[in-house]
């Protein structure tokens, strides 16, 4: 496969993370100023080192701008919005994150479904800092979350917020590939009044990963179906899930998206792009709100015609 179409799972998209720790600790010591102050010589070793992350939020950045008519500040911005977002998942998870500045928006979706013992699924992206809901969920014990991951990438980081808080793994399912087993694991939990989340805005890490076309800031992009197969075993009701930081503050938004989701035998691919048309259609909605905060720095718009290695299935 050419570098312009190198799947995501293979991108270390958080290489240079290995100064965080110091990172860290200043911001601890000193404050966020001076976070931001060494953080910017880091930022720009990564970003003159590495073409694909640099190229991927370049072309996203443009496309907003274009789709918009707005000037948009470039990719140092990007990556420190970047920077600053793993800041807020160490702080959350080191006990320094200030929970009252989160603003919960749709909140009693979530709190009427527990009231009435029903679980979901909640279909997240990789906008803003989702680590909020597993800490916010954390504090209200009759919310039970298993967060579907593909960690393997960032590895280090995961062992880095594991340290500083234990709890930042225990509800995070590592998942490659949705086997019969594991679909029959989350059912059971969905059954007992539990969440499952799943983001919905990369394509999943196997040979022939089945995508859905949707239009997506002006152009054609390929979406998982994952999310919607799951949704379809687990017959539950779908929420979307979406984080944005808004100045001082924090908003995690949650919104109905289906009561349930029943994929038919004939026309399966027409659903498949229906449900990830709507789920575009919102996560467009968000990034436009708050365009730095979208974290995906790989080729999200590679042509699959392109590649017959990235075609979906």
């Amino acid at each position: 496969m050419s570098a312009r179409g190198l799947h995501w799972a293979s991108i270390n998209e958080i290489s240079f993370v290995a100064g965080m720790r110091l990172l860290f600790w200043i911001c601890r010591v000193f404050g966020r100023w001076p976070f931001r102050v060494v953080l910017y010589p880091v930022l720009g070793w990564y970003v003159l080192t590495k073409p694909l992350p640099r190229r991927a939020s370049q072309d996203y950045l443009k496309r907003v701008a274009d789709y918009t008519s707005t000037a948009l500040p470039g990719v140092m911005r990007h990556f420190a919005a970047f920077g600053e977002s793993i800041l807020d998942k160490m702080l959350l998870w080191g006990g320094l994150f200030k929970l009252d500045s989160v603003d919960l928006h749709g909140g009693e979706l979530i709190s009427e479904a527990v009231a009435a013992g029903r679980g979901g699924l909640l279909i997240c992206a990789h906008l803003g800092n989702l680590e909020l809901c597993r800490v916010l969920s954390r504090q209200r014990h009759d919310i039970k979350l298993t967060v579907l991951v593909h960690t393997k990438h960032a590895q280090a980081f995961n062992e880095m917020l594991g340290k500083l808080n234990p709890e930042s793994q225990l509800n995070l399912m590592q998942v490659t590939e949705m086997s019969p087993a594991t679909a029959i694991v989350l059912a059971e939990r969905v059954a007992r009044g539990e969440f499952v989340v799943i983001a919905g805005d990369r394509v999943p890490v196997s040979h022939n990963p089945r995508v859905a076309m949707a239009d997506f800031i002006g152009a054609p992009a390929a979406f998982p179906v994952g999310p919607y197969v799951l949704a379809s075993i687990l017959q539950c009701p779908v929420y979307l899930l979406f984080s944005i930081r808004q100045g001082r503050r924090s908003a995690v938004y949650f919104e109905s998206f289906r009561d349930s989701v029943r994929i038919p035998r004939q026309g399966r691919d027409a659903a498949f792009s229906a449900l990830a048309g709507d789920y575009a259609k919102r996560l467009e909605h968000y990034c436009l709100r708050a365009p730095l905060q979208w974290f995906n720095f790989y080729d999200f718009w590679h042509s699959p015609q392109l590649e017959r290695s990235d075609a979906p299935r």
